[in-house]
């Protein structure tokens, strides 16, 4: 065998973890397929789901309508394929989990593992909030708005794209307090610092809701607000974080 031929420890190491991440993503993979078939059955009822806050906000007996020859078909799979993505991601995160985890000393893993969790249950959080609150003000608002001279019947396509915009604003507000909570506990800036422009960050809150939701003082209110309380909570939460996932020599300094 030449030496061409042989294989350096370290480019074992590199394919054999890119043979752990494939297996992995397949896994994963495999999970959010399974669970799609699984409710694809019940796909047109997972989307009147979906549309049931527009639908409470128009006029009785108004529908929605579909302008595209295949998107009564296509948009109820797209809204399917997202809840199975939602239903497995505990099985998705414990594959990422289980693919850096050998790889981290005690003390980080004490940091990944609790943020993975909290930064799943608090996107899901916002999901739900945009659902159960926002929307029953903003579908009501634009409705009532809506001149008597006009028809109110949104196309499912265009729904799906806002809904989507609001699903993903909503779910990375709630979010703020991991991105506090990392930032401090990397180093990347200070618990001290993060206060000092809190002025800025209420500023920011507003200007980001007054261009994601629609122009009502009310809807932007909705995302203002919980953005810059859940700023607020990051600062509380971060030292208490940071000192639990500290490496012992850095607790011992610490203290």
């Amino acid at each position: 065998m030449t030496e061409e031929q042989k294989t350096s420890p370290v480019e074992e190491t590199f394919i054999s973890h890119l043979i752990e991440l494939r297996n992995r993503i397949m896994k994963a993979s495999i999970a959010i397929i399974v669970v799609f078939l699984c409710l694809m059955p019940f796909a047109a009822n997972i989307y009147d789901f979906l549309a049931a806050p527009m639908i409470a906000a128009l006029p009785t007996g108004s529908k929605m309508i579909a302008t595209g020859v295949i998107t009564p078909f296509l948009i109820p799979v797209k809204v399917t394929l997202l809840v199975a993505f939602v239903i497995a991601l505990p099985w998705v995160l414990y594959q990422l989990w289980a693919f850096i985890a050998p790889g981290l000393y005690a003390h980080e893993k004490k940091l990944i593992a609790p943020l993975v969790i909290s930064s799943s249950l608090l996107f899901i959080t916002g999901v739900a909030f945009c659902y159960f609150l926002v929307f029953k003000v903003i579908f009501h608002f634009i409705n009532n708005f809506a001149p008597k001279s006009i028809s109110v019947a949104p196309d499912i396509d265009s729904y799906f794209d806002f809904v989507m915009t609001m699903f993903i604003a909503f779910g990375m507000t709630f979010e703020v307090p991991i991105v506090v909570i990392v930032l401090v506990r990397m180093g990347l800036v200070s618990l001290e610092k993060l206060k000092a422009i809190r002025p800025y960050v209420i500023v920011g809150a507003f200007v980001i809701a007054a261009v994601v939701t629609p122009p009502d003082i009310m809807s932007q209110l909705l995302l203002a607000v919980p953005l810059c309380v859940l700023y607020e909570v990051g600062l509380l939460v971060a030292p208490l974080f940071v000192k639990a996932t500290q490496a012992p020599k850095d607790a011992e300094e610490t203290i």
